[in-house]
């Protein structure tokens, strides 16, 4: 499991650590970490470090100590290596003497370094920067990126929000980031994410001042692996558990068939299909439970999805059973059409679990705010949804976020998926299946959890770079749930 923690938390356990080391070790330690991975990019890219070019961008934080520190161990090695140094009477002392002990230098004229640069090194803010790079840095990074060589951000690219994932303007855009210590939330949400390109963790021995329960987790094969549902010898499908899909409308069927393709792969033993789309739903997955509805009269689920394909109606809240189905006393999960009739303290006063799953739109639309505002801010926004509706909150996109009501609870981040997953359809499919993840017994935050992975690293099992359909990322689960399950103990 990948886990974050926010820039106060992180500069309190630093401290914690400084206190018992001698005085700059920890930077040391960074900067040895830095060096080697940097070293590591240098041979994969030119066989070599002896001779590359480097150069540092570096301002007057920890940030620039740690890049000059490590840029000197790179000219031990017989790098060429050149200085950048955005506010010069404010270098790091120690990092910039260190560096032309070593045989570097300070830039005299920046344009014509960086045009030749094979790595830069981004050291112009850390992860204490607010509100984008200043204007004077600017140039520099955009020819960073036009020069064409590998670019590495020290901790965090510079620019971006650490704790929000927000950019608020111009930000590096960096091939690697090198993080000290743990990872922070801005490397694992969109839109810092994009400017973080592949992520590498240097430990620093920080960890074991930091709390046992983090901020942010990100799972992997091994954890989703731990907590997906395995059928017993004992089982049949009512222990299994039933999940009930109320979707589709005359004018949207399909949305009826995506939904129900979903459910089958999610690990509950039956599907009860209840909405206008039952002809449409057996032509394909004969083996669904069809009833025309209500809800109420469909027989015992343990859980309910409802929402895709509804239509906007004004007969939808009634005719489609959404009141009923927020009236039961299961597990539901609500999306798309269902989420424009839901009333907070409704949702609030449930006493078994809700889970909420919109895309930015929808969100926007719960929130009262411009879809500008969610996308831009997505933690805030998933946060504010999960508190407002007391519900576990799924915020759809392209990093796919899940909070739980309590506010203590870390803030799950997905990390499958790919750009191919934005078609039509394929939210339908997460429905489904997290929905019967829910049928079976796991808490919501887990469904949400689990459904999101394994629809993500589904969608890449189909693609493989190529366009895909949501009915390929449906057929592709299977083959999702065994890659993950292969990592069971």
């Amino acid at each position: 499991m990948r886990i974050a923690y926010s820039v106060e938390t992180v500069r309190n356990a630093e401290r914690e650590l400084m206190a018992r080391l001698p005085e700059g070790a920890l930077m040391q330690r960074a900067a040895h970490g830095l060096a080697v991975a940097c070293a590591g990019l240098l041979r994969d890219l030119l066989g070599r470090v002896y001779g590359a070019r480097v150069v540092v961008l570096a301002g007057s934080g920890d940030n620039g100590g740690d890049a000059l520190y490590a840029a000197a161990r790179l000219a031990r090695r017989g790098a060429g290596v050149t200085a950048v140094l955005l506010a010069p009477d404010r270098a790091h002392a120690g990092g910039l003497a260190a560096l032309l002990r070593a045989g570097g230098r300070v830039a005299d004229d920046s344009s014509a370094v960086l045009a030749a640069a094979d790595l830069v090194l981004d050291g112009i803010t850390g992860i204490g920067g607010h509100g984008g790079l200043r204007p004077d840095a600017v140039p520099l990074v955009r020819a960073a990126r036009d020069s064409g060589a590998v670019v590495v951000a020290v901790d965090l690219p510079s620019g971006v929000e650490a704790d929000s994932g927000e950019v608020a303007g111009e930000a590096v855009r960096a091939d690697v980031t090198v993080t000290f210590g743990t990872y922070k939330p801005g490397l694992l949400i969109d839109p810092a994410r994009e400017h973080a390109g592949a992520v590498r963790l240097v430990d620093i021995g920080l960890r074991p001042y930091l709390p046992a329960v983090p901020e942010f987790e990100a799972l992997q094969h091994e954890d989703v692996a731990r907590l997906l549902p395995v059928p017993t010898g004992e089982s049949d499908k009512y222990r299994r558990g039933v999940v009930g899909i109320v979707a589709g409308s005359v004018r949207y069927p399909g949305a009826a068939v995506l939904a129900v393709a979903g459910a089958l792969h999610g690990g509950a033993g039956a599907v009860r299909y209840v909405g206008p789309g039952g002809d449409a739903v057996i032509a394909r997955f004969p083996e669904t439970l069809v009833h025309e509805g209500p809800p109420s009269k469909a027989g015992r689920v343990q859980a309910w999805a409802i929402g895709p394909g509804l239509g906007e109606g004004p007969e939808v809240g009634e005719g489609h059973g959404v009141a009923e189905v927020l009236a039961s006393d299961v597990p539901i999960l609500v999306d798309a059409d269902g989420l424009r009739l839901l009333d907070a303290a409704t949702v609030r006063g449930r006493t078994a679990p809700t889970l909420l799953t919109p895309h930015a739109g929808e969100a926007a639309a719960l929130l009262g705010v411009p879809r500008e505002e969610v996308e831009s801010a997505r933690l805030t926004a998933v946060r504010e949804l999960a508190s407002r509706y007391g519900a576990t909150v799924l915020l759809k996109g392209s990093t796919t976020l899940i909070a739980d009501p309590d506010k203590d609870v870390p803030v799950r981040v997905n990390p499958t998926g790919t750009p191919w997953l934005a078609t039509a359809g394929s939210g339908d499919i997460l429905s489904g299946l997290s929905g019967a993840l829910l049928a079976t017994g796991l808490p919501p935050r887990d469904a949400a959890s689990m459904g999101a992975y394994l629809h993500g690293l589904s969608a890449r099992l189909a693609s493989k770079g190529a366009p895909i359909s949501a009915l390929d990322v449906a057929a592709h689960l299977p083959d999702a749930w065994r890659n993950v399950t292969s990592a069971r103990p």
